[in-house]
Order: structure tokens, then C-alpha cells, then sequence
């Protein structure tokens, strides 16, 4: 770093662009001691003369904003390439591949392997803390629908053994690009920075498997722990330019429920023969909707979706059995209890009413709730404010999705997850106007406008990690 941004920052504090310099400056002069105003805005001018004539400014001071701008192509590109390859839960065996060759190029000390196709790319930088950021990997089996010329046509067998096609349909490829892009504009500008940064390229997020593989690989173990870490999900009814954020639970708990109602088939035209399972179901399926509507504070987030009911094998035919699928999401612990014993009581209970044997209920947990840790969030909020402007900083509502990101802040380590807007204000007003909800994630109809999602991505996260890791300039 040039001698005079070193004077200036002692005087003013870090700063990382000509704009944050001078929100700096006018910070200078509201808590400075000095009582000569002329006296200061001499001083500062003749500083600023001296960093401008620097003839390094330019290559070593360029901010994330610009830089992204200038990189875009080859963003654009990287892009283009891990959505027409998405590959499914612990199938990203090519993804992590080239995330592995991606990191490996701004100099990162890379590990594959890691709680299956997990990569982990360490670069260090210096004394100072160490901070991970974390991007996901794994697509889902959706068909794309966009038509885009770059859309996904990749076909593949599931782990039953069908075939499905595959999507980046919840903006993993937004989110791998874009940590590729902090990543090498972080390796560039080593000089805005101190300390040791964890790249985490994570399999299986949409099946809730990936963080907890990876931890119990002894992901904190075998790497440098974090101090705190970072990570951002793309937003399909937030306008591009804008993030969201939210100290607390953000995201919920997520459980799934198999319950299998057992009754004795026979004749349909002799029903008085048999315990019809499928009436049961029936009864079973109103029942569970009194559980959030009559048991559940109505301030308080809960869902309990019947995602699935399959029985019987033919018209005239009463089954032996009716299986349901259920999702549950909450996101306290003690709300999350009581979603699963009410399930079970309401399951009992419509089975004891037909005289029919128990039912068998397998709950199983997919995520635990992501609970942003409330002072690195508001202190990420106060980065992004100055790095985005107030007005493209939203302070939002907790979500019902889940996100195994939870499980690192379960495992220790403060963690913020922030929301990134996707989708231009233009595309959003578009869908308003013929009064239509934006395509959601997982929907095979969904796309992100990337490039503008990206120039907010990218500065909004090397902000936070240059900040999260200021430079030690004495070093």
C-alpha cells in the first residue's frame, strides 16, 4: 500500500474507494478535536493531492464496483458454463472440479473431497482473523422451461434410479460465480486486507446434507476455524441492486414426516368389510390443518404442508394402506417440538376413530433453523450501507425455506446469510403489470438477470471481507 494511503487511513480509518474515503473525511470532521477548520481542510487537501498523483492508485486502489464491471465477461462466461452443467446432490463430482481449478488460480490452498464433493480453497494473507465464505453446488431435478440460449438440457438418473433432468433453478450458479469473483478480486488486492480467508465450495444443499458432511469431515478440524463467516442467497422477488438482511432466525427448520394410515382392504362395493385407510388420510389431512391455525400463536411462523398422498391400486379395490409426505417448518426449537407431537397426536387419533391399526410415522430432520448471529449481521449491515448506499439496504422478514448454513453457526461460528436481488425492477413490474408473482425459486421457469445481480453481489461480499479482515498496515 502507497505511504499516503497509510497516513490517511491512521487519520480517517479503512477505506476501500474514493467514496468511502469521503464519507471518511466528512466523518473526520464531525468527531475531530482539531478547532481549526481552515487547519483541516488544508491538511486534507494537500493528502488527497498527494494519494491522486500516486501513479499506483490506479492498479492497486480499483474498487469492487469497478472492477466487477471490467471483469464481467469472464464472470458472464464461468457463469454460462455451471448452468448449461448443473449436477445433482452428491453427484457435483465436474462442479467441484472446476471450483477447485477456479480457486486454485487466485493462489488458494486447495482441498477437495471434503464431506464428499465439498472443496475448500484457504488463502492467507497476513496476521488478522480468518473469515468464511461459502457458496453452494448442487442443482435440482427440474426440467428448465426458460428458453434461454444457455438453458440447461442436462439429463441424468436420480438416486432411485429415474430419469430427470437437472436445473440450476435456486441460483447456485449466481452463487458460485459469485464467491469466484470475491475470491479473485480479494487475491488481487491483497493490500486492502489481512488475515486468512476460507473459500467453501459446499455439496448437497438441497438436500440438507452438505454442511453437516462437511463438518463432520472436520471441516473446522482440519482448516483454520473461522472467526466468522458469510454467505449469500440469491432472491427471486427482491430487485437486483438491493440486498436484504435479517439479524435473528431467517430461515426456518425444516422436517419431513412419512405417514403410512393401515386399515384392511377389500371390495369397494363391500366397504363395511373393511378400514378404508384412504378415508382416513382424508380426515387426517383436514385434522393437520388446525395444528397452525388453532395451536400455533398466530405471530409465530409455522407450515404444515401435505406435500404428497399416494393409495390404492384401482377403482373398485379398498387398500391396506395410504402413505402421506409431509413438510414441517418452524424456527424456534420449541416450536419445532411441538409441529412434531402434534403430527403424531392427529395421526393417532384419526386412526383410533376408525378402529384401524397404528400408523407408522418417521419424522425425519432435513435443516435446522438459520439463525444469523444479531451483531455480525448489523455490523455486515452497516458495511453494506456505505458500500451500497442506505437505500439498497433492506432489513427483511424471516423465510420459511431452508438453509444448512444454520448448521456452521450451530457448530460455533457467528454466521450472516444475506438475501440478493435476482431479478431487475423491470422483470418485476413486468409481472405486476399482468398480475403475476415472479417465477419462484425451484421453478423451471426461473432466472436470475445475473449481470446485475453480480455487480451487487461481488462488492457487497469483498466489501464485508476487506472490512471483516482490515488490513494490518504495519505488516
Amino acid at each position: 500500500m502507497n505511504t499516503s494511503k497509510i497516513v490517511l487511513c491512521k487519520l480517517f480509518g479503512k477505506w476501500n474507494s474514493i467514496s468511502d474515503f469521503g464519507f471518511r473525511i466528512s466523518d473526520f470532521f464531525r468527531q475531530s478535536a482539531i478547532r481549526n477548520p481552515q487547519s483541516a481542510i488544508a491538511l486534507v487537501i494537500a493528502l488527497i493531492s498527494l494519494v491522486v498523483s500516486q501513479p499506483c492508485w490506479a492498479k492497486d486502489e480499483v474498487a469492487p464496483g469497478a472492477w466487477v464491471s471490467e471483469n464481467m465477461p469472464s464472470l458472464v462466461e464461468l457463469y454460462r458454463h455451471l448452468h448449461q452443467s448443473p449436477e445433482l446432490s452428491l453427484q457435483e463430482k465436474e462442479t467441484a472440479a472446476r471450483m477447485a481449478q477456479e480457486l486454485q488460480g487466485v493462489g488458494a490452498k486447495v482441498t477437495a473431497g471434503v464431506g464428499g464433493h465439498g472443496v475448500v480453497g484457504v488463502l492467507e494473507n497476513g496476521p488478522g482473523k480468518t473469515l468464511m465464505l461459502r457458496a453452494d453446488m448442487d442443482a435440482l431435478p427440474v426440467v428448465e422451461q426458460t428458453g434461454l440460449t444457455y438453458a440447461s438440457k442436462v439429463r441424468t438418473q436420480d438416486a432411485r434410479g429415474a430419469t430427470v433432468g437437472v436445473m440450476h433453478a435456486c441460483g447456485h450458479d449466481v452463487h458460485m460465480t459469485n464467491l469466484i469473483g470475491v475470491a479473485r478480486y480479494l487475491a488481487a488486492h491483497r493490500d486492502g486486507w489481512s488475515g486468512t480467508i476460507v473459500f467453501l465450495m459446499q455439496p448437497a444443499e438441497e438436500m440438507g446434507a452438505g454442511a453437516e458432511g462437511m463438518l463432520e469431515d472436520g471441516l473446522f478440524a482440519r482448516f483454520p476455524r473461522p472467526d466468522f463467516a458469510v454467505a449469500l442467497h440469491v432472491a427471486a422477488d427482491l430487485p437486483t441492486g438491493k440486498v436484504n438482511y435479517r439479524p435473528g432466525y431467517a430461515m426456518a427448520n425444516v422436517d419431513n414426516v412419512d405417514i403410512t394410515v393401515k386399515g384392511r382392504g377389500g371390495h369397494g362395493a363391500s366397504p363395511e368389510t373393511t378400514v378404508d385407510p384412504i378415508v382416513i388420510a382424508a380426515r387426517l389431512v383436514l385434522d393437520l390443518q388446525s395444528i397452525v391455525s388453532r395451536e400455533v400463536k398466530p405471530i409465530e411462523p409455522a407450515v404444515v404442508t401435505v406435500g404428497s398422498i399416494h393409495g390404492g391400486t384401482k377403482h373398485n379395490i379398498i387398500s391396506d394402506e395410504c402413505r402421506l409426505q409431509l413438510t414441517l417448518r418452524s424456527l424456534t426449537p420449541q416450536l419445532r417440538k411441538r409441529l412434531q407431537e402434534a403430527v403424531r397426536r392427529k395421526a393417532l387419533a384419526a386412526a383410533a376413530s376408525a378402529g384401524a391399526p397404528e400408523p407408522t410415522i418417521e419424522i425425519s430432520e432435513g435443516t435446522p433453523a438459520l439463525f444469523n448471529d444479531p451483531d455480525l449481521t448489523l455490523q455486515v449491515a452497516e458495511i453494506l450501507k456505505r458500500t451500497l448506499g442506505d437505500e439498497n439496504l433492506i432489513e427483511g422478514e424471516a423465510v420459511m425455506g431452508g438453509e444448512d448454513f444454520g448448521r456452521y453457526g450451530l457448530a460455533g461460528v457467528p454466521i450472516c446469510m444475506l438475501r440478493l436481488g435476482a431479478i431487475s425492477q423491470k422483470r418485476l413490474d413486468e409481472f405486476a403489470a399482468r398480475h403475476e408473482s415472479p417465477n419462484s425459486l425451484h421453478s423451471p421457469l426461473f432466472y436470475p438477470d445475473v449481470e446485475d445481480a453480480l455487480t451487487t453481489g461481488v462488492p457487497a461480499m469483498a466489501s464485508v471481507a476487506m472490512e471483516l479482515l482490515p488490513a494490518q498496515h504495519d505488516k
